[in-house]
């Protein structure tokens, strides 16, 4: 029988079992001629013929389906496909811009270049405006100051629902247009 090469176990990969780990009295074979079910005995014997592994290769079935290769570059393998996976993975992250009622044009102009730059870079744009003291008896404001943000920022995003005017804020949530 093969021993179990020494392979690093801080990789997230879940570990298949090989050899005596394997349970049941039969299992299929899997080969390159084609497939039958055999006595696990006999799989283990054969595998010990080759000097390869007994490795289970689907999991969940009634008859443990096995394939006689070597572990270590089967390992591999799985290894190499799961870091390529997640190499081409993106993940959306929620970016926050914060305004207020009353803010300049300068200002504003830095907060809408600070949105584009999340938008095109594939994240989330949350645009909140806070309300402070007697702000809030002219909500229309605000609400000018998001619908105009929402207009400037149409050509690379939409906003996922409506403005939501929550207690002494209003928020909007735009979406990357991909």
């Amino acid at each position: 029988m093969h021993k179990k090469p020494n392979i690093r176990t801080n990789d997230k990969i879940n570990t298949p079992k090989i050899n005596e780990q394997i349970s049941g009295p039969n299992v299929r074979l899997v080969s390159d001629t084609g497939s039958e079910v055999v006595t696990l005995e006999s799989a283990l014997k054969k595998a010990a013929e080759e000097n390869l592994d007994l490795v289970e290769v689907s999991v969940g079935q009634d008859v443990p389906v096995v394939k006689i290769i070597d572990y270590g570059k089967f390992r591999f393998e799985l290894l190499k496909k799961s870091r390529e996976a997640k190499k081409k993975q993106h993940v959306i992250t929620i970016k926050e811009v914060k305004l207020r009622p009353r803010i300049g044009i300068h200002d504003y102009e830095i907060k809408k270049r600070q949105a584009l730059e999340f938008l095109t870079k594939g994240d989330k744009v949350k645009v909140t405006l806070r309300f402070k003291g007697r702000e809030l008896a002219h909500a229309e404001l605000g609400m000018n100051v998001i619908v105009k943000m929402i207009e400037d920022l149409k050509e690379h995003g939409t906003p996922e629902k409506s403005p939501i005017h929550d207690g002494k804020q209003i928020v909007v949530l735009i979406n990357p247009k991909s």
